[in-house]
Order: structure tokens, then sequence, then C-alpha cells
């Protein structure tokens, strides 16, 4: 199983459906996974053998979806902002509320780009280093 195909689920009423048309396979279920391992067997039905990923559709989750995204470019600015003041990365995580290994994660890829300078990271205070 080297291949994964990947489908969209749709909840209609008290279960999930997908229909995966490359392959003509429709699966359902009560649950997600449930609906994943049908189609599954769906496709091994239809001599396919592979992992099958769904992903769930509502107006709901994509208005979530759109709103994590607007997260991200949010996060992902004010970090390069902040990086471009030398802060540190510790207040960088703090003043945004990001994970360091995130924010860490962000600089990196601005470094690679050639975006920001890295940040301080031996600033010292009154009460030592931060």
């Amino acid at each position: 199983m080297s291949e994964t195909i990947e489908g969209q689920a749709h909840r209609r009423g008290r279960t999930w459906t997908t229909h995966l048309a490359e392959h003509g396979v429709w699966a359902h279920g009560r649950t997600l996974r449930a609906t994943e391992a049908n189609a599954v067997q769906g496709l091994e039905l239809v001599g396919v053998c592979t992992e099958v990923t769904l992903i769930p559709v509502t107006p709901e989750l994509e208005t979530l979806r759109a709103a994590d995204d607007a997260r991200e470019q949010a996060l992902r600015a004010a970090v390069h902002a902040l990086a471009l003041r030398r802060t540190t990365r510790r207040d960088i995580a703090l003043a945004t509320r990001a994970p360091a290994w995130q924010v860490k994660q962000i600089l990196a890829e601005q470094a690679k780009k050639g975006d920001s300078q890295p940040p301080a990271e031996s600033a010292t205070t009154a009460e030592g280093t931060v």
C-alpha cells in the first residue's frame, strides 16, 4: 500500500458518504473511520489495494479551514515583523501565543527564503540571560 487515495466525505443525515469516482466506488458509514474502511473494502473489490484518506466537507468546516489559514498567514506576518525588530524567539512565542517550535520553524523557513534576519537569541536583561 504505497499509494493513498484522497476523497471527500459528506455528511448525509447520520452517516458520512464518499464517492471515489476514478474507481467507481461509493462508501458510507456512521463514522469517518468506518467510511474509510468501507471505501478500502470497496476498492479491494475492484482490484485496487491502497489506503484511503477522507477529508470531511461541510460549510462549517470550510469556514473553519479558512479561519485557520488566515490565522497561519497572520502568525507568519507577525513573526516576520517581530524578527525584523530583533525580538527573541521566546518573546515572539509569548507575544503570538504560538509554540516555540512553530516560531522556530517559521523563522527557519523565512531564513531559507532570505526574508528576514534571525532574531537575537542571547539578549541579556537585568535578571540574566533570556
